[in-house]
């Protein structure tokens, strides 16, 4: 069983799908030899969910504060550092800076827990834009950190619909493995495709994960209030990003539970009326099982939700590093780490 080190954890959608042994949409998705030993989440609403639904309870508190010698051992870390802006320091060599956000520095706290505990791989995600940021000079850089930090790194930009999830999600994944282990890893290929595709199997379709209307509350609907607003609104303004429900959903994000019909998050015209998303029906946009526990306020389910790694693709990304990893030296008892023979 590999051990994992899960940083800003959020409501678990990594440690899901690491773990495995889940069934979304008539598929099983496997057990993996995964086992997460350490949670960190700065949101304690957040991190009710996480430990409702894992055998764990998160280190609640900001990931700065955390000590490397507080960290269990681990075989991997893994972390969805939040979207920031970096900036370029102007030197010769140019070097990778942060701007006043103090968010920006989160980054750096993956880079500096690698250097201590060297885990046998990362596995790290993030927005799509991270490629661009600092027009494009930021992210070269921080591949060289996480390199500089004794690894051998490969990203990759992958879409969430093409591994089975009802959503297109663009994030970008990056995966390093320590250097002596002098092993190489492999991006999981894509399994579904658009319609007409000669490949695999098609996108899976937003209609496969919502409700029938006799099943949502009319407290999720927009007012005719609203839907007049829209309307009316000026032409260069967002027109309810209704979805089309035979194809998957657009990104869904952190604040759903404030939508509006102006803004750029997706919502449902069903019979000519609109309306927002449950939190479950975001957790199956997002590949959660049904069994999956959404607890805590509405607001708290869907920032956690929006937030997430659909465990489908992490799954996905974990089943090829499951595939090329030596074994373990570390098993849990009693939940002390002890080496194995």
């Amino acid at each position: 069983m590999y051990k994992v080190a899960s940083l800003f954890s959020g409501c678990g959608g990594g440690d899901k799908g690491l773990k495995g042994g889940f069934e979304f949409l008539g598929e099983y998705y496997d057990s993996l030899p995964f086992e997460t030993v350490y949670a960190n989440e700065i949101d304690a609403k957040i991190a009710e969910i996480f430990s409702e639904n894992f055998n764990i309870i998160p280190d609640v508190q900001d990931i700065r504060n955390v000590h490397e010698d507080d960290i269990p051992e681990h075989d991997v870390l893994v972390g969805g550092f939040p979207c920031v802006s970096f900036s370029i320091v102007a030197q010769n060599p140019k070097r990778l800076g942060i701007k006043n956000d103090e968010s920006g520095k989160l980054f750096f706290e993956m880079v500096r827990i690698l250097k201590k505990k060297q885990p046998m791989a990362f596995i790290a995600e993030n927005v799509k834009g991270l490629l661009s940021a600092n027009k494009g000079e930021a992210f070269p850089l921080i591949i060289k950190e996480f390199e500089a930090a004794g690894y051998t790194v490969k990203y990759r930009l992958l879409n969430a619909a093409e591994f089975g999830v009802p959503q297109n999600r663009l994030r970008v994944i990056i995966v390093g493995i320590r250097n002596d282990l002098k092993i190489d890893y492999k991006f999981p290929e894509p399994t579904h495709y658009e319609e007409g595709s000669l490949f695999g199997r098609s996108y899976v379709p937003l209609i496969d994960v919502i409700f029938p209307e006799s099943q949502v509350d009319e407290k999720y609907y927009f007012s005719d209030k609203a839907v007049e607003g829209m309307l009316n609104a000026k032409k260069e303004m967002n027109k309810g990003r209704a979805q089309d429900i035979f194809k998957p959903c657009n990104t869904v994000g952190a604040h759903l539970a404030k939508v509006s019909l102006n803004s750029t998050d997706p919502v449902l015209k069903i019979n000519d009326r609109y309306r927002r998303f449950t939190p479950r029906e975001v957790a199956r946009i997002q590949s959660f099982p049904d069994s999956y526990k959404l607890i805590k306020s509405e607001g708290t389910q869907y920032r956690a939700l929006g937030n997430a790694i659909p465990p489908v693709l992490m799954w996905n990304i974990g089943k090829n590093l499951m595939d090329i990893l030596p074994t373990s030296i570390y098993s849990t008892s009693e939940n002390a780490l002890v080496q194995t023979t």
